[in-house]
């Protein structure tokens, strides 16, 4: 609080009161009371504590993008790393200065923001190489079976097949690269010559062997190979800071994806389990090791497995304590299942609309995941401005702020994207661009097991694909027809402690380390 605060009404002031803190912070903007911006109450956001994840919520073209910009341009130049996932494809300007007009200058004043035109330093990043950025890769053990699952659309039961036939890959040396090793696995597995390997697995039908093989064809067959393979993406490069001491701000350009949506929503949640692998505990430091946006996070729940949902609050739970905060961006907060919401720590809840009845019911829903406050919530939050929004965060000795309705400073940068021109130069001129811009296509599964198949030509490999799926619908049609209530095999075998015992084995015969996370995923060697 500035030196005139004592004016300021007894509310208000025992609401400043509550984010006047001593250590570093981050400057979210001025304290709104009874209609007014009260300049001198500052609502802030203490640096340590954005390692305890954080909620930015609100309608659409209620400002929730420039909230991200805001709170990422602070975090960089406090030196923290920081990644954004750029769904609409305009959180490129973060890397360019903004533009001064009339209207920043009229927010700034009302604010006491000392605003100036800043760029920051600034990577670019697109899933496969696809839009404009350097391409972000996995390979599909390290993506592992349970989040490629989520992206097949498979059931539980399939996903636990899916689980063995990566169980199977590693134990022979076979690996999985890219889509078409995995299919080849599949395809062997169901063919005459593989029978007696699928025997050998616990089981593993036919049926939901050739249920997981067309999943995989047509997977392939809409343009998603190009996300699985080789260079794979190192995530500790999200970890780095400009040689002036500034956080990097990667930006992932997803707008080329915005029609797979499943595909993008979790390959972010890959891209944060792996850092849950490499990062060593830090405990509660100074400032975070990175923070991570993560837009339009109703995706990521949507249709989600229980197990699923269960390894996400397990990761987000254990990932504070590796100094990565996560920020879900989305409508309201039930988009965001209670176990994860209740792990978010800070809130930024900008305007609701109340057009309908379920919006009211998201409305009623919203105001009571607020500590209790001194603004009646329902009214506040139907008529708050374009960059207005209601914070709460935890304060220095990790105990809730009051609630305080706030007038946002405005981004430093520039709020829109950059010029097609300069993002190109950018992209192509990257220290990064030379290590992962080629794809790599070495031999793998695929090409072991056509070696040991007789060198089949791709129409022989697409015919043997055929046939198992063939032979999987009718197997399938057959188990229909059965309708056994028992549990399957498979979640027999999934479900004991000698399965279990297996996945954490080094079963591989290339000695390759294949210990996996609560997603199934991979640990890389780096």
């Amino acid at each position: 609080m500035r030196g005139t605060a004592a004016a300021l009404p007894q509310e208000a002031l025992e609401i400043a009161a509550g984010y006047a803190f001593g250590g570093p912070a981050l400057d979210l903007g001025a304290l709104l009371w009874d209609g007014r911006c009260l300049p001198d109450a500052q609502v802030r956001v203490p640096l340590p504590m954005l390692n305890r994840h954080g909620l930015v919520a609100g309608a659409t073209g209620t400002g929730k993008t420039k909230t991200l910009q805001l709170i990422a341009e602070q975090l960089s130049a406090q030196g923290v790393p920081v990644f954004l996932a750029d769904i609409k494809g305009d959180l490129s300007g973060v890397a360019a200065p903004g533009q001064a007009n009339d209207k920043v200058r009229s927010r700034a004043a009302e604010v006491h923001q000392q605003w100036a035109a800043t760029g920051f330093p600034a990577e670019f990043y697109a899933l496969g190489g696809i839009g404009h950025g350097i391409p972000v890769r996995a390979t599909v053990t390290s993506f592992g079976p349970v989040l490629l699952s989520k992206v097949l659309r498979l059931n539980q039961t399939q996903e636990q097949s899916l689980g063995l036939i990566f169980h199977y890959a590693d134990t022979k040396g076979l690996e999985l690269v890219d889509l078409k090793d995995l299919r080849a696995v599949v395809a062997f597995l169901t063919s005459d010559e593989g029978k007696g390997e699928l025997r050998n697995i616990g089981g593993l039908s036919t049926a939901t062997a050739g249920v997981i093989l067309r999943s995989l064809t047509a997977f392939e067959a809409q343009g998603m190979a190009d996300f699985f393979g080789e260079p794979e993406f190192d995530t500790s490069e999200f970890l780095r800071t400009a040689p002036d001491g500034r956080g990097v701000v990667s930006v992932l350009e997803l707008a080329a994806v915005q029609d797979r949506p499943q595909l993008f929503s979790t390959f972010l949640m890959w891209l944060l389990a792996d850092l849950f692998h490499d990062l060593p505990e830090v405990g509660d430091a100074d400032k975070p090791k990175l923070v991570f946006f993560f837009d339009e996070a109703h995706l990521l729940f949507d249709d989600a497995s229980k197990a699923f949902l269960d390894s996400i609050a397990q990761t987000v739970r254990l990932i504070r304590s590796k100094g990565v905060g996560v920020f879900f961006v989305t409508q309201t907060p039930k988009d965001v299942p209670a176990d994860v919401l209740g792990q978010l720590g800070n809130r930024i809840q900008h305007a609701l609309r109340a057009f309908t009845p379920d919006d009211q019911k998201a409305l009623k829903a919203t105001v009571k995941t607020f500590p209790n406050s001194a603004y009646d919530l329902e009214e506040l939050l139907t008529g708050l401005g374009t960059g207005e929004a209601v914070v709460t965060v935890l304060s220095e000795k990790g105990a809730p702020t009051p609630v305080a309705a706030t007038r946002l400073r405005a981004p430093e940068s520039l709020m829109g994207p950059v010029e097609a021109g300069a993002l190109e130069r950018a992209v192509t001129e990257s220290a990064l661009y030379g290590r992962y811009a080629q794809a790599v296509d070495r031999e793998s599964a695929y090409e072991r097991l056509q070696t040991s198949r007789g060198a089949k030509g791709p129409d022989e490999m697409r015919e043997a694909t055929a046939a198992g799926e063939r032979r999987g619908r009718q197997q399938e049609r057959e188990e229909r027809e059965e309708k056994k209530e028992q549990p399957s095999v498979v979640e027999q075998v999934v479900g004991s402690g000698m399965f279990k015992s297996l996945a954490r084995s080094l079963g591989s015969q290339i000695g390759r380390e294949i210990t996996r996370s609560v997603f199934g995923t991979a640990r890389r060697r780096r």
